[in-house]
């Protein structure tokens, strides 16, 4: 009898911890800036915006990771099935600068040359309910700081010169991601196609 009350005693916490659990993972669902979903990893510049024609004409040559000076370029290993060797960028790792090297190193068409302001890796977010100026938790500009198009990509907001926005000069290349001192990275790169659902983020 008290193995069996035992048993009910611990199902019951368990029931009580789950319950506790479910607003941590449904907030981060309803949060305003999680509007967009964020990329997992970003094609070099020059990439065919269809991933599957990239992927059909990427061969895994390896020529760009080869070029790339900050070395940003990974390759899918096992993880990306049928996307095998074919090369991404992680912004959160060490993000893309621009360089247009792995494009004309690119042997297909996979990579073409194309101008810096016509390149389309994406667009980046930021969350507003969490990026440190903008909830008046002190003073940054890292992102604009660094990014390699400047004020044609992000810019500060009229009224706070230190709250960062960004515009539709942005490329996507990631670099803002990078160097936010943010540890829950409240800037990140989606596809041009969901900006419209971005409700609430620069």
């Amino acid at each position: 009898m008290k193995r069996r009350e035992a048993l009910k005693n611990l199902a019951a916490g368990a029931v009580v911890l789950a319950a506790a659990a479910v607003p941590y993972g449904v907030t981060p669902l309803m949060a305003p800036g999680r509007a967009s979903p964020r990329r997992d990893y970003l094609r070099p510049p020059g990439a065919l915006k269809d991933d599957a024609a990239f992927v059909a004409a990427c061969i895994g040559c390896g020529l760009c990771g080869e070029v790339c000076p900050p070395r940003c370029i990974l390759f899918h290993g096992r993880d990306g099935g049928g996307k095998v060797n074919t090369p991404y960028v992680d912004p959160r790792e060490k993000a893309c600068i621009l360089c247009d090297k792995c494009m004309e190193a690119c042997p297909t068409e996979a990579l073409n040359p194309t101008p810096r302001d016509k390149i389309y890796m994406g667009l980046a977010r930021i969350d507003r309910d969490a990026c440190f100026p903008w909830v008046d938790k002190g003073i940054c500009g890292a992102c604009a700081t660094v990014c390699p198009l400047g004020t044609r990509a992000i810019g500060f907001d009229f009224a706070n010169i230190y709250r960062p926005v960004v515009k539709q000069g942005c490329v996507g290349c990631g670099l803002c991601v990078e160097v936010c001192p943010h540890p829950s990275k409240p800037i990140w790169i989606v596809d041009r196609s969901q900006v419209a659902v971005a409700k609430r983020v620069g």
